[in-house]
């Protein structure tokens, strides 16, 4: 019973990785064609990626000639906390 608990935790902590890593491409596209700033679904991916950016740029300069390889670096962040989890939890 607790493992299938756990397995159920796991599942839905590497959903929850695939869903940002998705927002995250999601708000790197949509920002190069210049949205509207006052469109709910534009505030709301802000909202959600802009955290993870700030956390990345204060440790590491993110703009080279002009565009941000912020998202970049959370998506392979993201990426190598996924295969961890998955190898950590493969292994119990």
């Amino acid at each position: 019973m607790i493992d299938a608990f756990i397995g159920s935790i796991f599942t839905v902590i590497l959903a929850v990785i695939t869903l940002y890593k998705w927002v995250i491409i999601i708000s790197a596209l949509i920002s190069w064609v210049r949205p509207d700033p006052y469109n709910p679904i534009v505030q709301m991916l802000y909202r959600l990626t802009e955290p993870a950016y700030a956390l990345v740029r204060r440790f590491i300069p993110t703009v080279f000639g002009g565009m941000d390889l912020a998202p970049i670096i959370v998506i392979l962040v993201l990426i190598f906390l996924e295969t961890f989890l998955s190898r950590l939890f493969l292994g119990m």
